[in-house]
Order: C-alpha cells, then sequence, then structure tokens
C-alpha cells in the first residue's frame, strides 16, 4: 500500500489509518469530532497526497483537453480553473476533476477518492501524433488541505501568501519552501477552503510550517472520517460514491459546474445535450436527514412505500444536524424536499426525508 511521505508525522500525531484508493491515509487522530470542530470553528490542515494528479504540457495541451473533457477549459486564462467530467459515450461520468490553467502546464485534481483513474481514462484518448503530454504526478505531487474561517490567516502567516480574494477553483502560484507550489482555492468542507500543491519532497516543510503557523488558532490535523460530514453537510458530491458510470452529470445537479453544452462536441456530450433539451433526467442527487442511529451503508436500497426508487451512495453522522445524513439517488417524482422515504439496512426499514442541499451554509 502507498503511504505519503507525511505518513510518520500521522503516526506521531495518533493516527488510525484506512485504505484509500491503495493509500494508507488517517481517517482521524483520536477524536474526529475535535477535528470537525476545529474546521467549522477555527482551522484544519488534512493530508490529501492520495489524490489523483494529473499534469499536462505541450503545444496542443489545451486543444486536447477541451475536445475530450465535459467542460469548456478555452475562456480560462492562466490562474484560474474550472470542474470537469470525462465522459463515456453513453454519458456516464468516468471521472470528475477541477482544471488549472498555468501558463505552461494544465493541472488536473480528482475531486474525490478514485487513485489514478482521470490519468487511466485520458491516457487512452491522447493519440499518436497529438503534441501533449501527460504526467501521473499521483506519487511525485503531495496536496495539503487547509480549512477554517481562518484558514487565509494560516496560509498568509505560514508562507507569506495572500489568498483573502482569490475565488473558488482559483489559484496563486508561490514559492514554498524552496519548490514552486499552486495554492489553490477549493470547495471540500463548506468553509474556506485552501489546498497547496506541490512536489512531494516539499509536503513536510509545507505541514510543518502550517502547523506553527495555525498554533495560535487550535489547528488540529484533520482525517478523513471528519472531512467526510464537512464535505456531506456542505452538500458536495465526490468522485466515487456519488460521481461514477452509474451517473450521468445533469442527475447529480452539475449543470452550469462541469459540463457545458454549447462548446461543441465531446464524448456523451449528444446524451447530456439530449437531457437538457427534453428535460428527461431520470434521477436526481438529493440529501436525506435518516431517523435513528444507524449509518446506511453504500448502495442501500431507498424505497417509496413499497416500491424501489433508488440508492443511498454516501452516509455519516451530522455533528450540525444531530443525525445521520445520507446522499442518494432517487426517481425524479421522489426528489422533492420534504418527500418521505425509507431506506433498507440489513433486511429493515427506517424512515429518511428529502432535504434540499446543502445541509449547511456558513451564515
Amino acid at each position: 500500500m502507498k503511504q505519503s511521505r507525511l505518513h510518520a508525522h500521522h503516526v506521531q500525531l495518533g493516527a488510525t489509518f484506512e485504505e484509500v484508493a491503495g493509500w494508507e491515509m488517517p481517517a482521524h487522530y483520536g477524536d474526529w469530532r475535535a477535528e470537525y470542530q476545529a474546521v467549522r470553528q477555527a482551522v484544519g490542515v488534512a493530508d490529501l497526497s492520495h489524490r489523483g494528479k494529473v499534469r499536462v504540457t505541450g503545444d496542443d495541451r489545451v486543444k486536447w483537453l477541451q475536445s475530450v473533457i465535459s467542460n469548456d477549459i478555452l475562456p480560462l486564462k492562466p490562474g484560474q480553473g474550472s470542474y470537469s467530467s470525462f465522459l463515456t459515450h453513453k454519458g456516464k461520468m468516468l471521472t470528475y476533476f477541477r482544471v488549472y490553467l498555468q501558463t505552461d502546464a494544465v493541472m488536473l485534481e480528482d475531486v474525490g477518492e478514485i487513485g489514478d483513474a482521470t490519468h487511466a481514462a485520458l491516457r487512452k484518448f491522447l493519440l499518436y501524433g497529438t503534441k501533449a503530454k501527460m504526467e501521473n504526478c499521483a506519487e511525485s505531487w503531495g496536496l495539503l488541505l487547509v480549512s477554517g474561517p481562518k484558514a487565509v490567516q494560516t496560509v498568509k502567516t505560514a508562507f507569506g501568501v495572500d489568498c483573502g480574494d482569490l475565488k473558488p477553483v482559483n489559484f496563486v502560484t508561490a514559492q514554498i519552501g524552496g519548490h514552486q507550489a499552486l495554492v489553490m482555492r477549493t470547495e471540500e468542507t463548506g468553509e474556506v477552503d485552501l489546498e497547496i500543491l506541490l512536489p512531494a519532497d516539499g509536503v513536510v516543510s509545507a505541514w510543518n510550517g502550517l502547523m506553527e503557523a495555525g498554533a495560535q488558532f487550535g489547528i488540529k490535523p484533520v482525517g478523513s472520517q471528519a472531512r467526510e460530514a464537512l464535505r456531506m453537510e456542505a452538500g458536495i458530491p465526490k468522485a466515487g460514491p456519488e460521481l461514477n458510470e452509474e451517473i450521468v452529470p445533469p442527475e447529480a445537479n452539475l449543470e452550469g459546474k462541469a459540463f457545458s453544452l454549447s462548446k461543441g462536441c465531446y464524448p456523451g456530450q449528444e446524451v447530456v445535450a439530449r437531457m437538457d433539451t427534453y428535460g428527461n433526467v431520470r434521477r436526481h442527487l438529493v440529501g436525506l436527514l435518516v431517523t435513528g442511529s444507524v449509518v446506511p451503508p453504500k448502495g442501500a436500497k431507498l424505497f417509496s412505500g413499497d416500491r424501489e426508487v433508488g440508492w443511498i451512495s454516501s452516509a455519516t453522522f451530522s455533528p450540525q444536524q444531530n443525525a445521520v445524513i445520507a446522499f442518494g439517488f432517487p426517481l425524479r417524482d421522489f426528489s422533492a424536499p420534504n418527500t418521505a422515504l425509507s431506506i433498507e439496512i440489513d433486511g429493515k426499514k427506517c424512515d429518511a426525508t428529502v432535504q434540499a442541499l446543502p445541509f449547511y451554509r456558513r451564515a
């Protein structure tokens, strides 16, 4: 199993580990609710080095990506980014990522824990003669997430980089620990989220710098268990559970965010455009407030009465709601807020109510 350059630090901090896309990564550091509260109230730092990362270079890099991914990246200027997906010819989502346009390259970062899926999917479309080169940076680059109301101050104190005016999915370039890094405004928790993408050799010093700078705010390392609660409360779908080959982008509420209907042809474009034209989206991603204390497993069936109408994609306990919450994909007619449904867990049904997303939005 792969390990982050920060593995020894995580061990020293008392991490409990789990396997994520072939990596051994922290699930929590002893008290996931304290980690959650640090992000909601002050600042937390997380190691996302397991995330898929791809660097595309060459004269045709933008032209080639434009022809195969679902969103329009031609309007982007260096320092700007956007969301996109890569679809099958049937419009299903193989992968979901953020695109960052640099002066000499395009960086892709998977939004979710799907390993090398983006690199593997796009590589098949990189035809001989195309002046573009793909580099799989999964292990050679590290990625840190700094989240919370004090995230901007922590990053500025640690590295002298002011991100206060950065809009989501935009970035600045900075020298951090002798390495050129991207400092990006992202969307992961519903708070201010900043990510630092830099060569793996610089991850340890960057982590130490953040922990030192954030000490005055009570910074805590944050594992995947707290991040999952934060993500779901913020209503953010991710590649893997929500965004996969079972789903087309309009079903996941990604209109205007991850696909374009006007930029021209790309794999799956006809299917997505047809859905938009005829309004025949079959199901919708919704939030669910679950009765009881049992967290439904991924794939648990959703029912309206005795009729099976969908499935659960993610679920967790929400400190903000003080209840179990879930994401699910019911049929369109059962997706309106306040719709009463039930979830089958181990042969028994528990009640659930459809909720408008997000569950949480910072005032």
